[in-house]
């Protein structure tokens, strides 16, 4: 941007480190989610965030509403995870699988619930009335969302005066700011006020800011509480500071804690909030923390700082994150290149463009509108873009984990309570941030783990008897370790510590910090594998079992004709067992531990798991026997985790798997919520099956519509907020993950290049800056569906050998630390220059 004499120049990043020989692609469009009205639904509003504060911009003209978030507003307190009473019905339990009374152990499984997990609440809204908008020209009406810059903009006229808003969340001062403008002056005029459905109270303060605070209920609602029997919850407080422009407007103050702004030029909106938590160990009636002088403080340091210096700093900020990775997607010249065996139907017709400036939009609505006719590159590069920018404002260093909706909510009883699952979906969450060179976006997920694995020792030890540390399906921001309660189907399930596990393995597998190994990782992997020895028990053939064991919500029809949903060693515990001893053993070989007893106890039981079965119709066995299946449609694919993320399943190593992966997926179909459909592309993936997993891409870009929702189609929502329906954000994260799954897969060891490419959907194409294990960066460009060039390079550490995969040929190279490599369509490296 320009503001006055100087130019603000981002710094070049790894998307700029490498480039092709030749140019062949066309220019991409802005990266943009754009609108000719205002949101009418929450799914309309675009989102802003900076990992902790988020706000929903609704662009209303004589309205206008930013609903708000903060990361740590939950109800609830810590407690006791424990249940004494669970050794003794984990016995029964055992006792009925191992009789096959599968049904009766999962009515006794019950009595392995515990408490319900707590609720994401909202933080409120900033209201703003303007004077006198009532008549806008809907012609000039126009809404972004700008990915590049991570700004909202609002354009619309009023006779002869044409108001803009601008929007952003800033990570480096804790702040969400708006300019507001007209572009005559003295012609900005609007009254401002905050809001809350929490209970609240506003005030404005000697300098006019509004200061609004509030609490969280003590207990989750449901069920109700009495005021009595409600214990202190999370405080909070949110400041909007306001600066106007000199020489030009008269701010005063309104009955109901609102501010009136009259006849300015622009004016700024500064809104900062905090809270009282204090970590997930601390009850909030002994926080400390005082969430009003908090915020007061975090104003007051930039209340010197202009729009431009604000701006200035946000997006350098982000663009450092955002700018690692571009990508350029095109049609080719020939529409005959690859298979087409696989066609797809159910068109829909094109729809209307707006004008922004003087170039013609055409609406994002429109544009996913028409997909399933025009299935248009560019799209898919913007849904694409859009994953990377939610996980940026929505899990930063210092902020919670993204949860089910990321940061942004409106109810006060969310959807499944807007609350982490663990069994897939804070997983995808975190799918997209090392391929898609987003590594510090992780860092909550880690600090979560650990929190986790405090409160996990505890269960483990009393409700288990086993050492180490348990989480099951559902937690919240007490890390919640213990099952919840609720149906057996889903609520016991012991294996979420042991899948956000691979997460730990996975950072040094792409990143290779060996200090993060030794010093986070590995503890909390010992501890993870630790429950998993003493949880595994002598079983059926000789093998090592769990028992009770669940395939997540899925349930199976016994041999009796029963309905149930415990049996021993399903599919997916037995996966995530084996991909965590893996990691134990890969990282102890690394940190020269292979002779520590613990070590040598996982390679002992290592080949005793129980094995991937296949059925008799070819697929793989959901649970240890071949029982039927009364929901072959079921959205949940964890039979196949170890085909992805797992490792255990490869078509080099497995063909027979893999074969039996396939018709799994067949046998699955198509349709479920966007979760499983975004898992459905990266598993296609990893089978080189492009025309699928192009399918499963196709069948997410479909619009959804808020009035007639469909529980479990997928699908988005005009502003590409992916659906479930309702929203959830897992989709959005998987889509990314997927689609860098379809054109960069590796080992630590291997790299493999476009394995499903959708070489007549996607001919011509160009992505920089994603990364492959080992602690590489790469960067790739095709034409008319075949190699065109690729470069790699290791910015840290020592030179490693990598074999090179394309399409059947393999070359094997030795890589030097800060050098970039150019290879051709044939694998051989035309370049090296210094990484500088």
């Amino acid at each position: 941007m320009e503001d006055g004499s100087w130019v603000l120049v981002t710094r070049p990043t790894d998307r700029d480190m490498w480039n092709p020989t030749s140019t062949y692609l066309e220019d991409s469009k802005p990266l943009k989610i754009t609108s000719t009205g205002p949101a009418k639904y929450w799914t309309d509003a675009i989102p802003i965030g900076n990992g902790r504060l988020g706000a929903m911009v609704w662009g209303g003209v004589s309205s206008e509403l930013i609903q708000l978030n903060e990361d740590t507003l939950w109800t609830g307190t810590p407690i006791d995870y424990t249940n004494p009473d669970a050794p003794e019905a984990l016995a029964d339990v055992r006792n009925l699988v191992d009789s096959g009374e599968f049904a009766e152990a999962s009515d006794a499984a019950a009595k392995l619930s515990g408490t319900n997990a707590n609720v994401y609440q909202l933080l409120g809204d900033i209201k703003l009335e303007f004077d006198g908008y009532l008549m806008c020209s809907e012609e000039t009406y126009y809404r972004e969302l700008d990915l590049d810059t991570a700004t909202a903009r609002v354009k619309y006229s009023v006779g002869d005066v044409e108001f803009t808003r601008e929007h952003f969340a800033s990570y480096p001062d804790q702040v969400i700011v708006t300019k507001i403008a007209g572009s005559k002056e003295g012609s900005v005029s609007f009254t401002v006020s905050l809001d809350s459905k929490l209970d609240h109270h506003c005030y404005i303060t000697d300098e006019s800011q509004i200061v609004m605070e509030g609490r969280c209920p003590g207990k989750r609602i449901p069920p109700k509480v009495k005021a009595n029997d409600d214990p202190k919850g999370i405080l909070f407080a949110a400041v909007l500071g306001l600066q106007i422009s000199d020489g030009a407007g008269l701010m005063s103050v309104l009955d109901g804690g609102k501010l009136k702004v009259e006849g300015a030029n622009w004016v700024v909106l500064h809104m900062v909030a905090s809270s009282s938590f204090e970590g997930p160990f601390t009850k909030p009636s002994e926080s400390e923390k005082d969430p009003t002088s908090v915020s007061l403080r975090a104003l007051k340091s930039i209340k010197n700082q202009s729009y431009s210096e604000l701006y200035s700093r946000h997006l350098d900020d982000y663009q450092n994150l955002f700018h690692r990775v571009s990508m350029q997607l095109c049609k080719g010249s020939d529409k005959n290149i690859g298979d087409r065996s696989l066609e797809i139907k159910n068109l829909m017709p094109s729809g209307k463009r707006c004008v922004e400036g003087n170039k013609d939009v055409v609406p994002t609505v429109d544009r996913i509108r028409s997909f399933q006719s025009d299935e248009d590159p560019s799209l898919v590069e913007l849904l694409f873009q859009f994953g990377r920018y939610l996980l940026i404002s929505s899990s930063r260093p210092g902020t919670q984990v993204a949860n089910l909706q990321g940061i942004w909510n409106k109810d006060l009883e969310p959807m499944w309570d807007s609350a982490p699952h663990l069994n897939i979906n804070l997983e995808m969450n975190y799918w997209p941030s090392l391929p898609c060179n987003l590594s510090e976006c992780q860092e909550p997920l880690f600090e979560f783990i650990k929190s986790l694995s405090i409160n996990g020792c505890k269960t483990a030890q009393v409700n288990y008897k086993t050492s180490g540390w348990v989480v099951h399906h559902k937690s919240d921001i007490w890390a919640k370790p213990s099952a919840d309660k609720g149906e057996v189907v889903w609520a016991i399930w012991p294996m979420g510590g042991a899948w956000l596990c691979t997460h730990l393995w996975e950072h040094y597998s792409y990143t290779m910090d060996e200090d993060f190994l030794r010093n986070k990782a590995y503890p909390l992997l010992e501890g993870c594998a630790s429950f998993l020895l003493d949880w595994l028990i002598e079983g059926h053939g000789g093998y090592l079992e769990t028992n009770p064991s669940t395939s997540p919500e899925h349930m199976f029809i016994a041999p009796d004709g029963k309905y149930a949903s415990v049996s021993y060693s399903s599919t997916m515990d037995m996966a995530l067992i084996k991909e965590v001893f893996s990691a134990i053993i890969s990282a102890s070989e690394v940190l020269g531990r292979n002779e520590d007893a613990f070590v040598q106890k996982v390679h002992q039981a290592q080949p005793r798991l129980y094995p991937t079965k296949i059925d008799e119709e070819g697929c793989i066995m959901e649970w240890a026997q071949d029982f039927k299946d009364p929901d072959v449609h079921h959205r949940h694919l964890s039979h196949l985790f170890g085909l992805f993320p797992g490792h255990s399943i490869t078509i080099d190593k497995n063909p027979e798997l893999c074969e039996a992966a396939e018709n799994s997926l067949y046998k699955r179909g198509e349709d479920g919520p966007g979760w499983s459909t975004t898992w459905k592309i990266a598993l296609w993936a990893h089978l080189h099956n492009s025309d699928h997993s192009y399918r499963m891409v196709k069948q997410l870009i479909k619009l959804v519509d808020p009035d007639h929702e469909v529980a479990f189609e997928g699908g988005l929502y005009s502003n590409l907020f992916a659906a479930h329906p309702p929203f959830q954000i897992d989709a959005n994260f998987g889509f990314t993950a997927g689609v860098s799954e379809m054109l960069v897969q590796s080992s630590i060891k291997d790299l493999y290049l476009l394995p499903a490419l959708p070489r007549d959907k996607w001919a011509n194409g160009c992505v920089k800056g994603l990364k492959a294990r080992g602690g590489l960066t790469v960067s790739i460009c095709w034409k008319e569906g075949d190699l065109h060039e690729v470069g790699v390079w290791l910015k840290d550490g020592s030179s490693s050998l990598h074999r090179i995969h394309y399409r059947g040929t393999t070359v094997t190279v030795n890589l030097s630390c800060r050098k970039i490599y150019t290879f051709n369509t044939q694998l051989e490296c035309v370049k090296t220059l210094s990484l500088s």
